[in-house]
């Protein structure tokens, strides 16, 4: 029986969804290999691999990420707690849970903060126009 495991993560306004199965650990981002992307992005991408490799014995899984919205780095950083709560689910391991949050607790929990709304009558959230009365 194959595991199929199909989880989402979001940051700012990017959406990414992982479809995680068994395999031999190949991981693509929107149909493209994360070896592929720029370095740091590929370092970001690879912090949820490593953890797991050092807490579970084997990452026999092929997952494909596809990440839709946002700019490139909110896609990254989706992407990534995609990644992380999809070994989550594969391992079921409590161990590896410790050790995501120990390292990041942003790997399982979203970032839920956003950008604040504009005010009525101005062009900016907080920062208000100078004026003199003269």
């Amino acid at each position: 029986m194959t595991t199929k495991i199909v989880i989402s993560g979001k940051r700012k306004s990017a959406v990414a969804r992982a479809f995680l199965k068994e395999g031999s650990g190949k991981i693509t981002i929107n149909k493209r290999d994360h070896l592929n992307l720029q370095l740091f992005d590929r370092l970001k991408i690879e912090e949820p691999l490593r953890i797991a490799k050092q807490v579970l014995d084997n990452l026999n899984f092929d997952v494909d990420i596809r990440v839709s919205g946002g700019g490139e780095k909110g896609q990254i950083e989706a992407a990534r707690l995609a990644l992380a709560k999809a070994i989550v689910e594969f391992s079921k391991s409590e161990k590896l849970v410790k050790a995501y949050t120990n390292y990041d607790r942003n790997l399982l929990v979203a970032d839920v903060r956003r950008k604040e709304a504009y005010k009525p009558g101005d062009s900016k959230a907080r920062k208000k126009r100078q004026s003199s009365k003269r």
